[in-house]
Parts: structure tokens; C-alpha cells; sequence
């Protein structure tokens, strides 16, 4: 059995810094989390926030902290820190090898589709902000870590892509039909999704867009584990 995690991301159109950010830890018990936060805020300052919020949740979950945990203990630092005036929304994936078990942790109002054992859910139970005041819970789900399993999660913005233009993204769909015309990689579902967005979009995101895919393979290339993180940059930006 092998886990592919793939990221694709996108900054919102003429926009230098994304207010997105994702991290991932290895976790102590064995396996692996992704984080990923987005500032409910613009520009600089959404960056700020949601890198509070990640820094907060890698080094709690590096210690052995339960996801549900951490990103409560997340949440009450953000509100002490800010004084409730600002917020975030927040996802925690973990592929958690001493349950044996997938763990989707939310705090944002986008949904998680999994597929699995030939049907997708979507994940959309209830979940609130972290910031805006003390005690806040994310919705927490948890199924087997099995071979065929696909997660999908993402930022708002992708969900928001066309909508200005009437048009609509509809992941659940386009999930459906990648997976049942191949056996597309981790990146390449990340990257399909992401690219369907910003051409809904009229090629100009209007939002920052995150999107993470985890895959469960059944067969195991090597023993080797690999990232492979590639980042575009604007040399006029540096400089300037």
C-alpha cells in the first residue's frame, strides 16, 4: 500500500502572497498530517493569520496531539491573539498509521469528498470558523486508510470559482469521472481540479485557490518516500 499527497495552488488574480497556507508533519505515532489554513482576511494580513494558524496546529500535532485538539487549542490562540477580531478556516488531513485510519478535521464551511469503495461522500457536517470565540469544535470524520480511498479538500475559493461569471465547479462530478476513466495520480487530480477552477474562473482566480488530493494505492513502487514541491516565482517581485 502506498499514500500520494498532492497540492496544487493558485493566488488570486495580480495578487503576490496567497492567504493560504499549507504545511505537512510527520506524525509521531507514525503517518502523516496536512494543514491547511486560510486567513479570513486579504492580502498581507490573511497570510499572517492563517501562517498563525498552521505554525499553531504542526507543532501541537508534532507533540502527539489529537487533530480535534490542536485545532481547538489553534482556534483559542487566534481569538487571545486578536481579540476575536479576525478568523480563519481551517482543515487538518492525517493519514494515521497507528489507527489505521483517515482523520478530516474542518473548520470551514467547503465540504471533504472521499471516495471510497466505489461511492463519494461529501463531507459538509456544520463547522464554524476558528477565532471568533472560545470552546469552538471543528466537525471531525474518520474512515478506514484502505487502498482505493481518494480525499479531496480545498480553500473557498475554489469552491466560489464562476460564480461571478454564472457558472458553477462541481468537484463531486469531476472527481467522479476522473477516477472512472483511469487511475489518475495524486497530482494530477489536484492539478485537473485546480485548472477547471481558474477556466470557470475566466482564467483570472478571483480568490486564492488551495487544493489537496490524497490517494491510497494498492501497490507499493519502493520503500523511498518522496516530496516534490515546486513553486513558481515572479523575479520582478523580489526585486522590486
Amino acid at each position: 500500500m502506498e499514500i500520494q499527497i498532492a497540492v496544487a495552488k493558485a493566488n488570486k488574480l495580480a495578487s503576490e502572497e496567497s492567504g493560504d497556507t499549507l504545511e505537512m508533519v510527520e506524525r509521531p505515532s507514525g503517518g502523516v498530517s496536512v494543514v491547511l489554513a486560510d486567513g479570513r482576511s486579504s492580502g498581507r494580513e490573511a497570510k499572517l493569520i492563517s501562517s498563525l494558524v498552521v505554525r499553531k496546529v504542526i507543532s501541537l500535532l508534532a507533540e502527539g496531539v489529537r487533530d480535534g485538539a490542536a485545532a481547538r487549542a489553534a482556534s483559542d490562540y487566534l481569538y487571545t491573539e486578536k481579540n476575536g477580531q479576525t478568523s480563519a478556516y481551517l482543515n487538518i488531513l492525517s493519514a494515521d498509521l497507528e489507527t489505521g485510519t483517515l482523520v478530516l478535521t474542518r473548520n470551514n464551511p467547503t465540504p471533504i469528498f472521499v471516495a471510497q469503495r466505489e461511492r463519494i461522500e461529501c463531507l459538509n457536517a456544520e463547522s464554524t470558523a476558528l477565532g471568533t470565540s472560545r470552546n469552538i469544535r471543528p466537525a471531525i470524520s474518520e474512515v478506514p486508510l484502505e487502498p482505493g480511498t481518494t480525499v479531496v479538500m480545498y480553500t473557498d475559493g475554489l469552491s466560489r470559482a464562476g460564480m461571478q461569471f454564472g457558472q458553477m465547479l462541481d468537484v463531486c462530478t469531476l472527481l467522479e469521472s476522473l477516477l472512472e476513466d483511469q487511475e489518475p495520480s495524486a497530482q494530477a487530480i489536484a492539478d485537473t481540479i485546480l485548472a477547471e477552477a481558474i477556466r470557470v474562473d475566466q482564467g483570472g482566480p478571483n480568490d486564492d485557490m488551495s487544493v489537496v488530493v490524497l490517494r491510497v494505492l494498492t501497490t507499493l513502487t519502493d520503500a523511498v518516500r518522496r516530496m516534490t514541491v515546486r513553486i513558481p516565482v515572479n523575479m520582478n517581485a523580489i526585486h522590486s
